[in-house]
């Protein structure tokens, strides 16, 4: 059946402005015809829906998330066998808050695309989600790259089962050989089915945050090479401004938090860098107030990094670097907000100016990037446009124009007028048909509430209480438990 969209203001993406009164015609999942009301014909068994007075966007894309980000030993015994349940609630969280296509760049594989499938055949509903596997370079969730406290916690068992569904072939033992052995492991998890090849051009925290190189420049450009021949996209992650360059210098496509340089400012000449190369620049930004409330609790070096990350941003919007919305979006489960070491992070900001929450983490970023100076086209471009062509899937999505695929975001308020208008949504339109939001997500499990206490927990005591010191050394006795 077909679908005809009426009386909205289009903001195409292709404009340089809204064009209002006009009509989006919709068939067999893709966009027929854009125009004047009484220039589309209508067939009788046409849907009709009257939008008059809303706007009409592209479906918004995310260029960085995580759909199964909740890597804590907990979360992970909890649900084994069920990782696809909970990437299939976090696709459908992220279509209920206008993201029609999320890039997932770091997950595992198997599930994902299991996942990826269902949604493409139609049998679960969900953002259209592209996904990368494993980074290339880096081991398991249960690993110093990630989380090094679990081995020797749980069993080897566990461990090596968990980490190997996330690693399988592409992990640190790949430091250890040449450039072509390198190519040869990654053609061969490539032609394990997925949507674009990551790497690491730098580690991933570690003991220097995140400085140390991973891959010489003569690998990198060795997994890139085998991603383009295969007709994929290729992106890094990178932390230095070295690792950034030698990211762009192998041939990526984008790089992933580019703006991420430890506490060293993006020379000028990388700018021009990844200008000239067209290479896309993945964004991670703070809101002026999320800033200042992250300030009171990291470390003086962390703030040296986030201070320069936001210098590093405000240069990529005045240089013509093509810029894409990303936040490293996931779904914590709520017992796992409460933990100190995420309140003390910048996952554990207030919901509206935390980054990194899948729902809501993209509305911050159009605040953030409209508070450093972007213009309202530059950032809707940047969260459509930019992220299909620097994944070069713009044939189809990106943009409202005939013969592409009809995913459309419908806005109470002009978005041209101001970054919080994005969250007005009104509905959303996925592959030609309208979203039910009120269902989404259809199996709430980390998005659920927290069960209420057992009645044991109310009669629970700690061996040392809270509030007053014990007497006793202050050196063994110290009242935190």
């Amino acid at each position: 059946m077909s679908l005809l969209l009426t009386g909205a203001t289009v903001i195409d993406g292709v404009s340089e402005k809204g064009i209002e009164g006009r009509s989006i015609l919709v068939d067999d999942g893709r966009i027929v015809a854009i125009g004047r009301p009484a220039e589309i014909p209508v067939l009788p068994d046409t849907e009709v829906v009257d939008f008059s007075g809303k706007f009409i966007i592209p479906g918004l894309m995310n260029a960085n998330v995580h759909l199964l980000v909740n890597i804590l030993f907990e979360t992970l015994v909890r649900y084994e066998g069920r990782y696809e349940e909970l990437i299939v609630e976090a696709a459908q969280v992220a279509l209920k808050s206008g993201m029609t296509t999320v890039f997932d760049t770091w997950g595992p594989r198997r599930a994902l695309m299991t996942v990826r499938d269902r949604i493409d055949r139609g049998e679960v509903v969900g953002s259209r989600v592209r996904c990368a596997g494993n980074i290339i370079g880096f081991d398991g969730p249960f690993s110093p790259d990630f989380d090094a406290r679990i081995p020797g916690v749980g069993s080897s068992h566990f461990v090596d089962r968990v980490n190997a569904t996330w690693v399988e072939n592409t992990g640190r033992h790949l430091m250890w050989l040449t450039p072509e052995a390198v190519g040869e492991e990654v053609r061969t998890y490539i032609e394990h089915g997925i949507d674009f090849v990551k790497y690491a051009a730098n580690e991933h925290g570690g003991t220097s945050a995140g400085a140390f190189i991973q891959f010489s420049e003569r690998t990198q450009r060795a997994i890139v090479e085998q991603a383009h021949r295969a007709g994929l996209t290729a992106q890094a992650h990178a932390q230095s401004v070295e690792g950034l360059r030698m990211a762009i210098e192998a041939g990526c496509d984008l790089v992933q938090h580019c703006n991420m340089t430890g506490p060293v400012e993006i020379p000028g000449e990388t700018l021009e860098l990844m200008s000239r190369h067209n290479c896309g620049a993945v964004v991670f930004p703070l809101t002026d107030s999320g800033r200042e409330a992250l300030k009171q609790s990291v470390s003086d070096f962390e703030w040296t990094i986030w201070k320069a990350s936001d210098a590093n941003t405000r240069r990529l919007i005045e240089s013509d670097a093509m810029i894409l919305l990303a936040n490293d979006g996931g779904i914590f489960a709520p017992e796992v907000m409460q933990e100190p070491m995420i309140k003390a992070s910048w996952n554990g900001l207030p919901e509206d100016e935390a980054l990194g929450r899948l729902a809501t983490g993209h509305f911050v970023w159009l605040r953030a990037m409209e508070e450093k100076g972007m213009s309202p086209m530059g950032l809707l471009h940047a969260a459509t446009r930019n992220i299909a062509r620097a994944y070069k899937v713009e044939d189809d999505l990106g943009t409202l124009e005939v013969g592409k695929i009809a995913d459309m975001v419908v806005l109470d308020a002009d978005p041209l007028q101001g970054a919080k208008n994005y969250r007005s949504i009104h509905a959303v339109v996925k592959d030609g048909a309208l979203v039910d939001l009120e269902a989404l997500p259809e199996r709430p499990l980390l998005t659920a509430e927290l069960p209420g206490p057992l009645d044991e927990e109310a009669r629970y005591k700690r061996s040392l209480h809270h509030g007053a010191r014990l007497p006793g050394c202050p050196s063994c006795v110290n009242g935190a438990h």
